[in-house]
């Protein structure tokens, strides 16, 4: 059994120079790796180079990919943390390490996303990002408890839940109380287990399976049990009480003087909680009786009808285009789009959006199509994402990747990962049933992002070919002004 070193630290005023030391050292460990997560980390470490050498000093200074770790251990020795404490720019790249390190899930880098959770916290005590990163870490190494009460703490300072968190902590604190229920129905099935739930759990649950390998399970089930119960009462992390309840079902089920009626029901208790901790609570699984559709059902929604697809850009926030907008047959937005009457148009009839964010999901609009690139991924987002009564009809699987999946353009014809907009534009261009498909403000983000507020501080992603997809929108156009592309 591997025990996690318990993290339920408070957040203590952690030094910045400390911070950025230890994110030196870390660099040398992942700089050269293999892992592509720890690569990936290695690259966002080098950024946090150049914008601490930036505010240390002034002026940017050179960070070769190669010199990365000995620039950025010389960097934090031979300088000072910015006196006026955190800055944004370091704020932000502080974040992405700390992103970058949860992804990897070792625990070499958990130790530092909360090491820099801590620090965030410390200097920008009220940092909606830092509550949010420390509640991920801490439910990432299984301290459930301290997880919810970050989360409650990062709800407390937003208006809008665009990550669903509280559907998280709606998930996580019904796991708990199925995972209690399991445990006091194992008691009841195994009375014997009391006595052995004071001891050592490791050295309880060691001599359970011996005697379960010698074939006495009448001996070994108290301690298995009792086990289970003893590392309840401490506390431990979830993926340890996980693992041993797992292993505990399965030694059951291979005893065949067991009870088949009391291991159903132990089994659906630890099914149950299993799936809250996945997905949260799925209070109800039609979605407001939504009509789902196809790509054929699709077709005949938006078939001679005018389409405009609206930019989240700041070109369309100062367009004045609102009622010119609200004059197309069929408006489509996306993701986190913020409306302002008098520049975005009042209406949406279509939400395109990528299932990683929850933004503007429960705004009421006849189509919603949420697109995403791994199934499993895009149908959890549905589940946990998706409001009732907030759509008429919602894209199927045959639209969830239209240019992977329908397009059928590898990553060898192309090669970054398609924006929802342009996942949009080409499914649109593919069928090909509409007289007028226009765009409006579409700038490629030239002119900044325009977004609902809680939306604004998302980086502009750099894994999007927006390029390749400004020549792709290019060579279609038929006419070309400041505000609007016609390809129709």
């Amino acid at each position: 059994m591997t025990r996690v070193q318990n993290r339920r630290t408070p957040v203590r005023a952690g030094e910045l120079d400390d911070c950025l030391r230890a994110c030196a050292v870390h660099s040398g460990k992942v700089v050269g790796s293999l892992d592509r997560r720890r690569t990936e980390l290695a690259e966002q470490l080098r950024k946090l180079l150049v914008v601490f050498s930036t505010d240390a000093t002034g002026s940017a200074a050179p960070a070769p990919a190669a010199g990365a770790t000995a620039l950025l251990k010389r960097a934090v020795k031979g300088a000072a943390a910015p006196a006026g404490g955190i800055t944004n720019d370091l704020l932000d790249a502080l974040l992405a390490v700390a992103n970058k390190a949860l992804e990897c899930g070792y625990s070499d880098e958990l130790d530092l996303a909360l090491r820099i959770s801590e620090t965030v916290l410390a200097e920008r005590r009220n940092s909606r990002a830092g509550w949010r990163l420390r509640a991920r870490v801490l439910e990432a190494v299984g301290e459930e408890l301290e997880a919810v009460r970050a989360y409650e703490r990062y709800l407390e300072l937003t208006t809008e839940d665009g990550f669903g968190v509280a559907a998280r902590i709606a998930g996580l604190r019904r796991a708990a109380e199925r995972e209690r229920e399991l445990l006091d129905l194992l008691r009841k099935q195994c009375p014997g287990a009391a006595e052995f739930a004071a001891g050592p759990a490791t050295d309880v649950w060691a001599d359970g399976l011996a005697l379960h390998a010698a074939g006495d399970w009448t001996a070994a089930e108290p301690r298995l049990v009792g086990a289970l119960l003893a590392l309840a009462a401490d506390e431990a992390p979830v993926a340890d009480r996980q693992e041993l309840l797992s292993q505990y079902l399965d030694l059951r089920t291979g005893v065949h003087a067991t009870d088949p009626a009391a291991l159903t029901e132990a089994v659906a208790l630890y099914a149950e909680q299993r799936r809250l901790r996945m997905r949260g609570p799925v209070a109800d699984p039609t979605v407001g009786g939504v009509r789902w559709i196809g790509l054929g059902e699709f077709r005949n929604l938006i078939a001679g009808k005018s389409i405009c697809l609206i930019a989240n850009s700041g070109r369309v926030g100062e367009s004045g285009m609102g009622a010119e907008i609200d004059g197309y047959d069929l408006v489509v937005r996306f993701n986190s789009y913020r409306i302002d009457p008098g520049h975005t148009g009042s209406r949406t009839d279509i939400h395109a959006t990528i299932h990683k964010h929850g933004f503007n999901w429960g705004k009421p609009v006849t189509t919603r199509l949420v697109f995403g690139g791994v199934t499993g991924d895009w149908k959890h987002s549905l589940r946990n994402r998706l409001v009732p009564g907030a759509q008429q009809y919602l894209g199927d699987e045959s639209l969830r990747w239209p240019v992977r999946n329908i397009g059928r353009l590898g990553n060898d014809v192309w090669s970054g990962i398609p924006t929802t907009g342009f996942n949009m534009l080409w499914l649109l261009d593919f069928l090909d049933v509409s007289p007028k498909l226009d765009l409006i403000g579409f700038d490629f983000y030239e002119s900044g992002a325009y977004r609902v507020p809680e939306a604004m501080k998302l980086a502009i992603t750099s894994v999007h070919e927006y390029t390749s997809e400004k020549a792709w929108v290019m060579e279609r156009a038929q006419s070309v002004t400041d505000m609007r592309i016609s390809l129709r």
